[in-house]
């Protein structure tokens, strides 16, 4: 398994494969909210394949890095692939002088709460929706500590 910088393209394509992600994100979405601010594409790949990736941009200027969109094909599960691609981007923003990371998730994807709460993620904010389900938890990681 290696991991690196990857493509939007990439991306897009792996997350078709993601059953966490029920209606992906194509390209112009990727352009509109990457282009123009610094961002990390990551992906992990194994025997050429890629299986995972995160994707992280400087959403707030605030000194935050937001860790925005990410998934791990169901067969690469409980590997560690998810925790390693979410350590190097937190090591790349810590580098390029972001002060944490934030992101988001929805209430219905326990294990990904579970996996924040697991890396020192904590939550910082809750938006409630009519579906408790689809509400949103918040969480921040400081960096460097």
């Amino acid at each position: 398994m290696k991991i690196r910088e990857g493509t939007i393209t990439e991306i897009v394509e792996a997350s078709q494969h993601v059953p966490e992600l029920m209606n992906p994100y194509e390209e112009p979405v990727y352009h509109e909210r990457l282009d123009g601010t610094e961002h990390l594409i990551l992906v992990a790949e194994v025997e050429g394949k890629v299986v995972g990736f995160k994707v992280g941009y400087n959403r707030y200027k605030d000194g935050s890095f937001y860790s925005w969109m990410g998934g791990l094909l169901p067969a690469y599960r409980g590997q560690g692939i998810y925790q390693q691609l979410t350590e190097i981007m937190e090591q790349w923003a810590s580098e390029n002088g972001y002060s944490h990371m934030l992101l988001k998730t929805r209430n219905k994807l326990k294990p990904m709460i579970r996996f924040c709460l697991s890396q020192g993620y904590y939550v910082s904010g809750f938006s409630e929706h009519l579906d408790p389900m689809e509400s949103r938890i918040y969480f921040r990681k400081e960096l460097g500590l």
